[in-house]
């Protein structure tokens, strides 16, 4: 029984046997001891010191084989250090690697290495057309709630086309041929189930305020339409690159406080525009600002006009509102709130063909060409003194027109528990408009209103789109001429009772609370939309949140991390108040995902003086810095300014006989130190997976004193 005291006397004394102890727990189990002495027998006493002598054996060769080891921290098995994991990592993809996977994986779903071509293409269809993956399992139940939504969405879709059209400068005809073509290339090519395609206000009002400083559509209406569609092919060419080419983040240079600004400004403008058909003005200004407008309609009013237009167009405003407001509060009265619109162009155009409004100054619509779209791909000009400023707009409208498709997809893709493919949704975006440019449509996208009201109706997939096409179609092939009295006051309200959703004012405030600087983004595009243009509303929402991006790019956190006491956590110091300096050693991590040009000087100066600062300090308490830590998790790629920027702060630190250790550097940034020797001049094994073990290596622990700080 001496061996079982000594051996637990040893447990007891030694915390690293302790916990060999707990890994080997199994086997001291397997021989089931007697709490006394007194209960064991002789044979039972030769069993257990027979036991307890092997198990010594291999305690003692066990620890001499790991105290003869070095003393870097291994991986699980013993068999690598982890500093020559760092080091041994293989080379990182190319330029040329990334951007075939990146087009790739935009159209393919990952397939394994194994996979047969039969199968990639089967892939690429399926990503191409995800109808062809859910069309498989589509039954008679989902067509009949496909086919009610999609009707529902017909009669809003009809009259707000028509309205858009109006302002977009363009006939009629126009904004309803584009909720034909697009929804149907959507219907296949799309990924949300429940976004409705068409025309919308905002991107109808981009369009016009744009290319009519080009073009002014009263004096020439088919050059107008020639810019319209050539802006529009360039729409979709830009949105397909996009897509193509996973180049989505250049969308989100438009935040999300910047849209929801945008949108509120870009609703005002609309709101004061619709004054010129609600009042039944017939010289208006071109300018979209609101200083202008409001000018415009000053001026306007001190003429004679008939206001029959405005007691019609508010009137039909009313009961489209009381409609929504009803809808609202009876979620079962939706379609009440969906067909208003076209009972409203319905019966007001009944009232005016009876009555004769028009002969006392009524204005209405008068001829809407019907029929199948017609081929626009001649009048696409791409080339001229205007294809410039045509790619321009494109752009412009290719970005808007992106951003509130995804944001209204995703919107309703959560609410119902699935996700879209942003990538996808641009490749869908971008074909259905250079479709659609070509058939005599211009710029459409997902609309909120109409995709509120189709998930409302109960839609299941994106057949509802192409039920919605296809009544459209019909109602341009029959109903045309029946739209020739509908008044132009009408077409206004329906545009001003869709308005109010672009308005957030609890997101503008929640804005505010949440980040002062995002707010700024908000109210600059407001301001800059209201007071200024379109053009400038967006420049001063892209303007400030690049000037966000590149302040927190040049200007990185650069923080202390400290230890959590009884564990192997660090974490920042200022943030965590527990968290304890390590003696002897100074731990940062620094807070950018790219050490490049425009921060290397920044972050070499910063840790530079904060280290020398640090050791001066140590050295007057009678201490001394004797080693540095720099964490690079968060650093995801480095160029050669800062590859110097560390060889300077390396040579800085070895002057003042100061080591310098780095954690956990990413794939690029191991690969480019090597190739740039900084490795070699650091040193290997300074080279660590994690900041636990430079931090061990560094306080000498399980250092020999070769390698010790």
């Amino acid at each position: 029984m001496n061996n079982v005291l000594e051996v637990h006397a040893t447990f007891a004394t030694s915390p690293l046997l302790s916990l060999w102890y707990v890994f080997n727990f199994s086997e001291l189990q397997a021989l089931k001891l007697p709490s006394q002495d007194r209960n064991l027998t002789p044979e039972q006493y030769l069993f257990v010191e027979m036991e307890l002598q092997e198990f010594s054996q291999r305690l003692q060769e066990d620890m001499g084989r790991f105290a003869s080891e070095p003393d870097s921290v291994t991986k699980h098995g013993g068999e690598e250090p982890t500093e020559s994991l760092v080091l041994n990592t293989s080379e990182p993809p190319s330029l040329w690697d990334e951007l075939t996977s990146v087009v790739r994986g935009a159209v393919v779903s990952r397939q394994k290495k194994s996979s047969s071509l039969l199968k990639c293409i089967i892939s690429g269809l399926y990503g191409l057309f995800p109808i062809l993956r859910w069309g498989r399992n589509y039954d008679l139940k989902s067509f009949r709630s496909d086919l009610m939504a999609g009707l529902t969405l017909a009669s809003l879709g009809i009259p707000q086309s028509i309205g858009y059209a109006n302002l977009a400068k363009l006939s009629p005809q126009y904004g309803l041929y584009t909720s034909v073509v697009p929804p149907l290339i959507y219907a296949v090519m799309g990924s949300s189930r429940d976004i409705a395609i068409g025309p919308v206000a905002v991107v109808s009002l981009l369009l016009s305020s744009m290319i009519q400083k080009v073009v002014d559509p009263s004096v020439d209406p088919n050059a107008y339409k020639k810019l319209v569609f050539t802006a529009t092919f360039f729409a979709g060419i830009f949105q397909a690159s996009f897509g193509l080419f996973r180049l989505g983040f250049l969308v989100d240079f438009l935040s999300h406080a910047a849209i929801v600004g945008f949108m509120g400004g870009a609703a005002i403008v609309i709101g004061f525009q619709q004054l010129k058909g609600l009042l039944g003005i017939n010289h208006f200004t071109n300018n979209t600002d609101v200083v202008s407008v409001i000018k415009a309609v000053l001026v306007a009013v001190n003429h004679p006009w008939h206001p029959d237009n405005f007691l019609l167009g508010c009137s039909f405003l009313i009961f489209i509102l009381i409609t929504r407001f009803l809808a609202r509060r009876n979620k079962k009265l939706f379609w009440l709130a969906a067909v208003a619109p076209l009972l409203s162009v319905i019966l007001s155009t009944l009232m005016v063909f009876v009555t004769r409004a028009d002969k006392r100054g009524v204005k209405i619509i008068q001829h809407v060409d019907g029929g199948l779209n017609p081929s626009s791909a001649k009048q696409i000009h791409l080339t001229g003194p205007l294809v410039g400023e045509c790619a321009k707009i494109g752009l412009i409208c290719a970005v808007i027109a992106l951003t509130e498709a995804i944001a209204v997809g995703r919107s309703f893709a959560s609410i119902k528990g699935y996700q879209i493919d942003g990538n996808k949704e641009m490749l869908a975006m971008g074909f259905m408009n250079i479709a659609g440019s070509l058939t005599s449509c211009y710029v459409a996208t997902g609309s909120f209103s109409r995709t509120a009201v189709n998930v409302s109706a109960g839609c299941k997939t994106t057949i509802s789109n192409i039920i919605m096409a296809i009544t459209v179609f019909i109602a341009l092939e029959l109903l045309t001429r029946l739209l020739y009295y509908t008044p132009v006051a009408i077409l206004a309200s329906i545009i001003l009772s869709a308005l109010p959703g672009l308005i957030d004012i609890k997101e503008a405030c929640s804005i505010w609370e949440v980040d002062k600087m995002d707010f700024l983004a908000c109210i600059g595009a407001f301001l800059g939309v209201l007071f200024g243009s379109v053009e400038i509303g967006l420049l001063i929402a892209v303007t400030i949140s690049l000037f966000r991006i590149i302040i927190n790019s040049i200007r990185p956190r650069i923080e202390m991390l400290g230890r959590i006491q009884g564990t192997d956590i660090f974490c920042r110091m200022r943030q965590y108040p527990k968290a304890t300096e390590t003696p002897g050693m100074l731990i940062i991590r620094i807070e950018s995902s790219f050490l490049c040009f425009m921060n290397a000087n920044f972050i070499r100066e910063r840790i530079t003086r904060w280290i020398l600062e640090e050791h001066h300090d140590t050295e007057r308490g009678g201490k001394s810095l004797k080693s540095a830590v720099i964490d690079m998790s968060n650093v995801m790629n480095i160029d050669t300014s800062g590859i110097i920027a560390l060889e300077e702060i390396h040579k800085k630190l070895t002057s003042v006989n100061i080591q310098l250790a780095i954690a956990n550097p990413g794939w690029q940034v191991i690969h480019k130190m090597k190739l740039a020797r900084l490795v070699d001049k650091i040193g290997g094994t300074w080279i660590f997976l994690t900041v636990g073990e430079a931090v061990e290596a560094c306080s000498g622990a399980k250092r020999d004193d070769e390698r010790g700080c």
